[in-house]
């Protein structure tokens, strides 16, 4: 029984995250159901982890059984509701640290029941997770770069979408990113984190490392532009729903965002989190990119609005720009419309 007006907090993060949180794998009866009970933001972790902790108990009963195919969905959606339990929830580092922990587990279980081939990549300061398409001898590969608050555990239906077409992913947690974040703060050189990526896999002969490209999300389309200034093995390149200068709505993006930033850059204060992501900045940047680009993002972004993502496009000599009406930030109200046209246009930049 609500005992009060509810958290603005808790407000703002199913305002802004619900369509990603769905998107991503959450079942949408799990939102309902979780969110229903969450009235202060100190709730939204417990309450996300018992969700979790439900669906790691169907896992784990239906692999006594054999089920493998339904154990492993089950530890897939233990993997993202242990994720989203934490994803802007800073309140406290050592839970924060354990929720991520566990969705670590419960996606590594996952594959080992629905994509066994897939391999865990460290190479500091990155940790990845690779998988290959089935049937494919020597496919080109994807290195699928996370935003501030997203890490590879989000990412299992969002590699199928590559995977389906015949490309192989390579989904990273770089500096401020998931697990590699306990180690090394948010920098502002990227295209480190995603050299080290690239030399962690070496030269595979189960992948086409002549044909490399990269897709960002949200911060990550920050950081994709600023990996293929740098990083000449990227051969293409798609960001969504990127900002241009990662401090340029401070005041107006959501407090969680603000709160995330500060924690992942490791700041002691909001001024210093500023300052820190004032340095995610493209200028002088974005227009040292040859390789091909894809610029994409929603006009009902509430988090980066769209103009700083067409920054981006006009900065990247040739990029091509997409904007969607209907779509919020990274569009991930409308992922049947984006995803598509962003797999599709790196399949055919690969080919």
């Amino acid at each position: 029984m609500s005992t009060g007006a509810r958290d603005p907090r808790v407000e703002a993060a199913i305002a802004n995250w619900a369509p990603r949180l769905i998107a991503n794998g959450v079942d949408y009866n799990d939102f309902v159901r979780t969110t229903a009970g969450v009235e202060r933001w100190e709730q939204w972790l417990p309450a996300w982890t018992e969700t979790a902790e439900m669906h790691e108990r169907l896992a784990v009963e239906a692999r006594e059984l054999a089920n493998q195919r339904s154990a492993g969905e089950a530890f897939l959606r233990a993997a993202v509701s242990y994720h989203f339990a934490k994803f802007v929830w800073t309140l406290d580092p050592a839970r924060n640290r354990a929720a991520t922990e566990a969705a670590v587990r419960a996606l590594r279980a996952a594959h080992a029941l629905l994509d066994p081939t897939a391999e865990r990549i460290e190479s500091p300061p990155v940790v990845a997770n690779l998988r290959r398409p089935p049937g494919v001898a020597r496919p080109p590969l994807v290195v699928l770069i996370p935003g501030l608050d997203s890490t590879k555990e989000e990412f299992f239906l969002w590699e199928s979408v590559f995977l389906n077409r015949g490309l192989a992913t390579l989904s990273v947690d770089g500096p401020g990113q998931g697990e590699s974040g306990f180690e090394a703060p948010i920098r502002h050189d990227y295209e480190v984190a995603v050299g080290a990526a690239l030399d962690g896999i070496g030269d595979r002969p189960d992948l086409d490392l002549r044909r490399v490209g990269a897709v960002g999300v949200s911060l990550g389309g920050y950081y994709v532009v600023r990996a293929a200034a740098f990083e000449p093995r990227l051969k293409a390149i798609a960001g969504v729903s990127g900002p241009f200068n990662a401090a340029a709505q401070w005041e107006s993006m959501p407090s969680l965002t603000r709160d995330a930033f500060i924690h992942h850059t490791g700041a002691g204060s909001e001024s210093e989190g500023r300052e820190r992501a004032a340095a995610l900045d493209l200028d002088g940047v974005a227009e040292l990119v040859r390789q091909p680009c894809l610029v994409v993002t929603g006009r009902r972004d509430r988090v980066i609005p769209w103009e700083q993502t067409r920054r981006i496009a006009g900065a990247v000599p040739g990029a091509e720009w997409v904007l969607y009406d209907d779509g919020t930030h990274v569009c991930n109200n409308i992922p049947f419309k984006y995803r598509p046209l962003v797999a599709d246009w790196i399949r055919g930049q690969l080919a």
